[in-house]
């Protein structure tokens, strides 16, 4: 059996092995998204396949959605090229219990996939095309908190950034520049309204992009690549919005032992591949049950039924924020930050297992969830945070079936450290002073830097998971000795009071010394993170 728009007319054939697919006509679905873009998506990685692809299929299933979604990336052009094309854009879902079960289906929801580069003219063009349909209603994103960063830590603009400030619209590369081009394009037609949607674990991540775009902008007309009124247009919320979310589902690296299973289902050429950019991606995707997804409700240009798809809630931005906060600055993102970094020191590959069977690391996570994260957590309302906390421990983090990486969860780590442990760190100090009753967040920034260094706590040497500030942390801690902790004199105080690294200082939150000293006793020698654990 082929994942090809062919393979699965044999029906019967997927059925029996327990695959469901589609009832919906994916050429029409196809279709009528070319002829009148209304979703597009940009980011078309794991996340998106499988969670955002899952709301859509569903929803073109139930009748309430009659587009496929139109996929963008701006990134990683080798996945449009190695997981989409050869599959017909149909991908593979495969959800995992908690229990063992497997749910297998075929998505159709993928119309058509766009590399966006402006030196591809086909493509370009096409782009330019979809964003002046007045029929597009939304475009949303999964890339990242680094897709939307123009700056490095010093404040200064990224090359790529730096580039399309000085090229124009024309030659865009980076993400935020494209998606400018494109709004330029779509002004010039006509100014229909439109909704900018990041889906992304960034805190206020709809103003993080609105900032980006608007930037983006204000530099263009300067430059006078682009009117003053192209700005107003942007600047007006009425035209151009940009909604806030809270997106949860915990959505590992695609399993090989899945692939190997689906292939002695028979479906054919299933395997991972890893591009030359590190996106570690397969015809399927595999992922957790739960999934949440609050969004904002402000589309000038109206949208999809989206309540309508599973896990999807509608409400004001203060309900978002609540949201947002409760997952990714209180309970679930701050103990992934904090365990994960711990458990690649400690040699634990995958991160329930080591929930599981490490008391001492569970009892670490309860902290940083329910001791110190729960305490400033505002109910959302239409989640109860308790109840949320409850099944991240008994449902979510303890699946093993997930096979979640601590690699794969320490991606990016830099990127959301102000998220994922300032938010909390700000709440404490304006309530008590200082931030220095906290136990779990410092000896999971501690960990954090001791992961940074690369060698393990037996003493053997691995390769740190891809993360944009890595070389300026490596450099910091290069002449730092494990074994020797008088080396350690200073070398930390330029990254724990950096607030666009924690969006806060942590010397004058009262944590800068203390995490020094964890970070101490982690590099007394091997095994020393293990002791530091087991106080």
């Amino acid at each position: 059996m082929k994942l090809t728009r062919t393979g699965i007319q044999e029906r019967a054939s997927w059925e029996a092995t327990g695959i469901s697919l589609p009832s919906y006509d994916i050429d029409l679905a196809a279709a009528n998204a070319k002829k009148s873009p209304r979703w597009a998506h940009f980011g078309i990685g794991n996340i998106f396949r499988i969670f955002i692809g899952g709301i859509a299929d569903g929803m073109l299933e139930n009748g309430d959605l009659d587009t496929a979604l139109t996929c963008v990336e701006t990134f990683d052009y080798e996945v449009a090229d190695r997981i989409y094309a050869p599959y017909d854009n149909l991908g593979l879902s495969v959800i995992l219990h908690e229990d063992g079960r497997r749910d297998y289906r075929v998505l159709g929801c993928f119309g058509e996939v766009i590399k966006a580069q402006s030196g591809a003219p086909a493509q370009w063009n096409r782009l330019k095309e979809i964003f002046r349909a007045p029929s597009l209603q939304l475009v949303s994103f999964t890339i990242t908190e680094k897709g939307y960063a123009l700056s490095d830590a010093r404040g200064d603009y990224v090359p790529a950034v730096r580039a399309d400030i000085e090229n124009g619209p024309n030659q865009a590369g980076s993400a935020m520049g494209i998606v400018t081009a494109m709004l330029w394009e779509r002004y010039r037609a006509g100014s229909a309204p439109l909704a900018l949607v990041s889906m992304d674990n960034c805190s206020g991540n709809g103003s993080l992009l609105r900032s980006s775009v608007l930037t983006m902008a204000v530099e263009w007309q300067r430059r006078g690549f682009v009117e003053e009124g192209f700005v107003s247009y942007v600047q007006d919320e009425s035209a151009i919005a940009f909604p806030w979310t809270m997106i949860d589902k915990i959505t590992p690296r695609p399993n090989p032992d899945i692939a190997s299973d689906l292939e002695a289902l028979g479906v054919e050429e299933m395997q991972p591949v890893e591009t030359a950019k590190r996106t570690y991606i397969a015809p399927f995707i595999n992922g957790e049950a739960p999934q949440y997804l609050v969004i904002e409700d402000s589309f000038p240009n109206g949208r999809p039924a989206l309540e309508t798809g599973k896990g999807v809630y509608l409400g004001n931005r203060d309900t978002v924020n609540k949201s947002e906060r409760m997952k990714v600055t209180a309970l679930l993102n701050p103990v992934h930050s904090a365990l994960a970094p711990i458990g690649v020191l400690l040699g634990e590959k995958y991160f329930a297992p080591m929930l599981n069977h490490d008391p001492k690391l569970r009892k670490l996570g309860e902290i940083v969830a329910y001791a110190e994260g729960l305490p400033v957590c505002p109910s959302p309302g239409i989640l109860d945070p308790k109840a949320f906390a409850d099944e991240l421990f008994r449902v979510r983090f303890v699946n093993e079936y997930l096979l979640d990486t601590n690699l794969r969860i320490v991606t990016d780590e830099s990127q959301g450290l102000g998220v994922r442990f300032g938010e909390t760190i700000k709440a404490y100090t304006r309530m008590y002073g200082d931030a220095g009753r906290l136990i779990g967040i410092p000896l999971g920034i501690a960990g954090w830097l001791r992961y940074m260094m690369a060698v393990d706590d037996f003493g053997s040497a691995y390769t740190l998971a891809p993360d944009p500030m890595s070389g300026e942390i490596t450099r910091a801690l290069q002449d730092i000795v494990i074994g020797r902790p008088e080396t350690l004199r200073d070398q930390l105080k330029p990254i724990l009071s950096n607030e666009k690294i924690f969006f806060t200082d942590l010397y004058q939150d009262g944590l800068g010394e203390k995490i020094e000293e964890l970070f101490r006793e982690m590099i007394a020698g091997k095994g020393a993170v293990r002791a530091v654990i087991d106080i």
